[in-house]
């Protein structure tokens, strides 16, 4: 429990918010926490609270189910429409709707559609239903992709011909150039640390380069996370805008070796299109060539129907810093964990869904026009 402790010290919390509010010295200052689980962390600490009122902490694309396009999810119910098809994914991704349905309503309706934990978990239904074929939806980032990448290379190992991949996998370096092309004003990143762990410190330095803006690596505990943010105040304060790894016991320089290459081997950079930033080039990745017989987009030719959007939710704009979940018109009353509108009320990581749940929020008694 000595980093639990330690890094939940109430002592080196308040003194952390002292050194922030002396070094931002009355300057307003709006840092984008890119990581959903900052997000969450954030909201469960309670750090907007305690900071400086001129500090001003925005949610970014960090949640890999936030930023997963309706259209990726109406292919999963499409193939999961197939005869003889079993599919698989986390949790978060029951609930969120689609153009027109969900897993959770599929599943209602006869579709079958497991939960699982791992991807180790969805290889062990293939290997025990021999007759059906198993689609792994492989939502996520940097910090999950490996592991679907292991679990491919496993079915291929273990001649699983009846596994195959969904993949919807995201890189978040490309996310942070196009949030700056953005309208939303971000004085400083305050930069995922799962993901961190896997690509390390040094993907970020191109970015720093080119924008040259305030950026900390951050833990998630709240000692942690005040010391990135006070990081990024000093250096938007002195005008020295630097990249620095906050979270040094966790993150190397060069992420780590055995998963950056296992990824490499599987997966390919490709575009991909995210929720509320459109098409990015080389931010996606597809499985490559020599893997091709475990994409599932290429083993089903099903016809998926056209995406659309629920055009009162505001999840896009949320992901992208120019809304907060409190400027939907639907929070709180027509979407709500247990009736989500749309994809950030759905995920653990989710803005809306932490906003929820720690934040209070005004009622509203009419639906919204």
């Amino acid at each position: 429990m000595r980093h639990t402790s330690e890094y939940r010290d109430a002592k080196k919390a308040i003194a952390l918010t002292v050194a922030i509010e002396s070094a931002s010295d009355g300057r307003r200052m709006t840092i984008m926490e890119v990581c959903g689980t900052h997000t969450m962390a954030i909201a469960r600490f309670g750090i907007r609270s305690i900071i400086p009122a001129n500090i001003r902490l925005i949610s970014g694309p960090g949640c890999p189910v936030c930023v997963t396009p309706n259209a990726y999810l109406d292919h999963a119910i499409a193939i999961g429409r197939e005869r003889g098809v079993i599919i698989c994914t986390f949790g978060d991704m029951m609930r969120v709707p689609g153009s027109t349905s969900s897993l959770q309503e599929e599943k209602a309706k006869g579709a079958d559609v497991r939960i699982v934990y791992s991807t180790l978990g969805a290889l062990e239904i293939a290997k025990n239903n021999p007759s059906k074929q198993i689609v792994f939806m492989g939502v996520g980032f940097e910090t999950t992709a490996p592991t679907v990448a292991a679990s491919i290379k496993m079915a291929r190992d273990a001649k699983l011909e009846n596994y195959s991949v969904l993949c919807a996998g995201k890189t978040i370096p490309p996310a942070l150039s196009a949030l700056l092309a953005q309208p939303a004003k971000i004085d400083g990143f305050l930069l995922p640390g799962h993901v961190s762990t896997i690509i390390g410190s040094s993907p970020y330095v191109e970015i720093f380069n080119s924008h040259r803006i305030a950026c900390a690596i951050a833990g998630f505990e709240p000692v942690d996370i005040l010391q990135a943010i006070h990081e990024i105040t000093k250096q938007i304060s002195s005008d020295d805008p630097h990249l620095h790894n906050s979270y040094g016991r966790a993150v190397a320089e060069a992420g780590n070796a055995k998963a950056l290459a296992i990824l490499e081997d599987v997966f390919e950079p490709c575009d991909a299109v995210w929720r509320g930033l459109g098409n990015l080039p080389a931010s996606g990745l597809k499985i490559r060539q020599g893997y091709s017989k475990f994409d599932a987009a290429n083993r089903f030719d099903v016809n998926i129907e056209p995406e659309k959007e629920n055009p009162k939710c505001r999840c896009g704009e949320i992901l992208t810093g120019l809304a907060t979940p409190i400027d939907c018109p639907l929070f709180g009353t027509f979407c709500t964990p247990e009736n989500p509108a749309g994809a950030c009320m759905v995920s653990g990581e989710g803005a809306c869904a932490s906003y929820h749940k720690y934040g209070e929020y005004p009622k509203v008694t009419a639906e919204p026009s």
